[in-house]
């Protein structure tokens, strides 16, 4: 008789899952699924707010990514009231966003993925783990809790909150920044910056090299991707146009307010998440021989459609990952590559705008008046596109949202890398704890 294989809980993620293997009689899998249990409940529990309190509210749905949600929905305020926040205003969010992303790579990296590779894949789970890593590298370990807090203490003195946020408003943002409190800010942006130019070449002399073959034989899928880029095609994480691009490379550009023509969104009953997926492409499919509307999102999707990076340093990764994979890239473990490629371009990005003379401009927030009308703000969550769509009442209270998140995006994805996973290393019934860890490591590429 067949059995069912359960990892509950899957391990070193940001939130809660397990994932079912069921075996046939040979004891070869014949079919794997990630269960997420957890019910939210923020598009019911909104409604009849008023459209100024929800980048207040939505912040805490993420504790890992609150500035994320956050923004897309200041910017889906934004449209809803129908006003444009000051240059100043942008600038600042856009600094608060990529200091949040550098924190966040940093954690995922170093505390969640690094375990798998500094002290291996098959190593006991009593080692694999952030207390092995402080022991095997103590140094590097001490510098990235350092880097962690330094990032978290940049947001809590200018913002007020590292997590959680009430910064950023409708039409703009709380408070300008001050040239002290810029020049402050500066010296500890290119601390990251420099923390972030070795934690990639860190990662290219030490851990890619030697797991090649892990990188071209956990998760594997060839799929679909979605992110946002520029008019010129550069990767951008808080604005600009969708971009869903097709396995062979092919794609469609759209607005943020046309993604109810691309996007369709699928429910499973084993599964509290929704599965989206590229509608124009057919039904969703999510069989490992042929996948139909089936796209990813997160860091290699990003890199994936974009043309290019939107800073230099990160241009020259980009350059050195593409001799190396192609594009688009789908080796799924390559997700912790990307990630470095984008850490790099946050923190370049937090250095420029710290030297933009603009960014201290007292004009930082637009009249706003209650309206009706219907608003989407979107920017690229670390866990990939988040999409936030209110529409308001004329007297500017919430009738409907949706929300489509990072790791909702992905959802079809990671249950098709799991599978991949699973059937690639278990045969004949036997597998052990090292076996069982490569399916969870197809799962933590990307960083759900």
């Amino acid at each position: 008789m067949g059995k069912v294989i359960n990892i509950q809980p899957v391990t070193r993620i940001e939130g809660h899952a397990k994932v079912a293997i069921t075996l046939d009689d040979a004891g070869n899998v014949s079919d794997t699924k990630v269960h997420v249990q957890a019910l939210r409940g923020f598009e019911k529990f909104c409604e009849g707010r008023p459209v100024e309190e929800m980048p207040r509210i939505v912040c805490h749905i993420c504790g890992i990514c609150p500035w994320a949600h956050h923004l897309a929905s200041s910017k889906a305020a934004d449209a809803c009231l129908g006003v444009t926040p000051p240059p100043a205003a942008v600038k600042l969010r856009r600094l608060m966003q990529s200091i949040a992303y550098v924190s966040d790579k940093i954690l995922h990296f170093y505390f969640l993925a690094a375990p798998d590779f500094v002290i291996g894949p098959d190593a006991d789970y009593s080692v694999r783990n952030v207390v092995g890593i402080i022991q095997a590298a103590p140094d590097i370990a001490k510098k990235v809790v350092q880097m962690r807090h330094m990032g978290a203490q940049m947001l809590e003195h200018f913002a007020g909150r590292a997590i959680h946020p009430t910064f950023s408003q409708a039409g703009g943002v709380s408070k300008p920044m001050t040239e002290t409190e810029r020049k402050e800010m500066l010296p500890l942006a290119n601390e990251l910056l420099e923390f972030s130019k070795f934690s990639i070449n860190f990662a290219k002399e030490n851990v890619f090299p030697k797991y090649l073959d892990a990188i071209k034989s956990i998760g594997v899928i060839e799929v679909g991707y979605l992110g946002t880029v520029t008019n010129d095609g550069a990767l951008d994480f808080y604005d600009g146009k969708l971009r869903l691009m097709k396995p062979d490379g092919a794609y469609d550009d759209f607005a943020y307010d046309q993604y109810v023509d691309y996007i369709g969104e699928w429910v499973e009953p084993w599964s509290y998440q929704k599965f989206p997926y590229a509608k124009k492409w057919g039904k969703l499919d999510m069989s490992l021989e042929h996948p139909v509307g089936v796209y990813r999102t997160n860091c290699l999707a990003r890199i994936n459609v974009a043309d290019k990076m939107a800073t230099p340093l990160a241009q020259a990764e980009l350059e050195e990952f593409r001799a190396a994979f192609g594009r688009p890239a789908h080796f799924t473990l390559l997700y912790h590559y990307a990630r470095l490629i984008e850490l790099v371009q946050a923190a370049e990005t937090a250095v420029q705008l710290l030297n933009d003379p603009e960014i201290t401009s007292p004009d930082i927030r637009a009249k706003v008046e209650p309206k009706a009308g219907r608003g989407i703000g979107c920017v690229e969550a670390p866990r990939g596109t988040l999409i936030h769509d209110y529409t308001c009442d004329a007297n500017g209270l919430i009738t409907n949202v949706n929300l489509i998140v990072g790791t909702t995006h992905n959802n079809a994805a990671i249950n098709m890398s799991v599978n991949q996973a699973a059937k690639t290393f278990i045969k004949d019934g036997k597998y052990d704890q090292g076996i069982l860890n490569k399916v969870e490591m197809a799962i933590r590429a990307y960083d759900p």
